[in-house]
C-alpha cells in the first residue's frame, strides 16, 4: 500500500518571544494521500504558512513527527531537507518569484540546475513543463513582456520540471484579477486529474470551493477538515 504523501503526527512548531515561546503549530495531526487537491485555509496567524512550510521543508517542527512519502524528514539538515526539496517538492507562490533577467525558458531550466542534467534534456524538459500549461510559445519573453497570468503559468511550469511528487501554492491566484485567478485554478485542477499532488495555502473562500478537500486552520489547531 502506498504511504501517504504528507503524515503529520503531533506536530508543533513553536518560537521563541521575551518571555517565553508562541506555539505556531499545536499538536497538529493529518494524513494527506498522494493525488490529492487540498487546500490549507484559515485566518491571519492560524498557523497555514508555518503548516507550508514544515511540509515544504522550509522550516522543521519543534516537536512531533513528518513523513514525506513515507520518508521521516522531521529532523533533518538543512542541506538534506534542500536536497529532498529539489527533487520531490515544486513551489508556486503568489508573486511569481521570477528572474526579470532571465527569459520564462529559463526560469523553468533553474531547478533543473542543482542536478546539472546535459543542456539539451535541460531545455527539452522546460519546453515540456511550458508545453503543459500553454506557455511554449511565451517560451523567449521576460516576465516583464508576460501578463500575471502568464508569469503564473511560467512559474507552475517551473514547479513541475522536476517531475515532483508534490505541488505547493502559497495563494497562487492572490496577485491575480477574478477571471485569470480562475484559469489558475483549472490549470491546477487539471494537473491535479493526471495524479499530481497539490496542496494550496489561501484564505480565498471561492479557491476554497475549487479543490476536493479543506483543512481550516485557526489557532495553531485544525478546526475542520472536510471533503467536498
Amino acid at each position: 500500500m502506498q504511504p501517504p504523501i504528507i503524515q503529520f503526527r503531533d506536530l508543533w512548531k513553536g518560537y521563541p518571544m521575551a518571555g517565553g515561546r508562541v506555539d505556531a503549530l499545536k499538536g497538529v495531526s493529518v494524513r494527506i494521500e498522494a493525488g490529492e487537491f487540498v487546500a490549507i485555509m484559515g485566518p491571519s496567524g492560524s498557523g497555514k504558512s508555518t503548516m507550508m512550510h514544515i511540509a515544504g521543508l522550509l522550516d522543521s517542527p519543534s516537536q512531533g513527527v513528518y513523513e514525506l512519502g513515507g520518508e521521516n524528514v522531521s529532523a533533518l539538515s538543512r542541506d538534506q531537507r534542500a536536497d529532498i526539496r529539489n527533487r520531490k517538492i515544486g513551489f508556486v507562490f503568489q508573486s511569481f518569484n521570477l528572474l526579470s533577467r532571465c527569459t520564462a525558458l529559463e526560469n523553468v531550466e533553474l531547478p533543473m540546475l542543482y542536478h546539472r542534467p546535459a543542456f539539451p534534456d535541460r531545455r527539452q524538459r522546460a519546453l515540456a513543463a511550458l508545453r503543459l500549461v500553454g506557455m511554449e510559445a511565451r517560451a523567449a519573453h521576460l516576465p516583464t513582456k508576460l501578463s500575471g497570468g502568464q508569469q503564473q503559468r511560467a512559474a507552475i511550469a517551473r514547479a513541475l520540471v522536476n517531475q515532483p511528487a508534490l505541488i505547493l501554492a502559497d495563494e497562487p491566484t492572490g496577485n491575480l484579477d477574478t477571471r485569470t485567478g480562475q484559469e489558475i485554478m483549472e490549470l491546477l485542477a487539471g494537473l491535479n486529474a493526471q495524479g499530481i499532488t497539490i496542496i494550496i495555502v489561501t484564505h480565498d473562500p471561492e479557491v476554497g470551493q475549487a479543490v476536493r478537500r479543506r483543512i481550516k486552520l485557526r489557532d495553531g489547531l485544525i478546526e475542520v477538515d472536510e471533503v467536498a
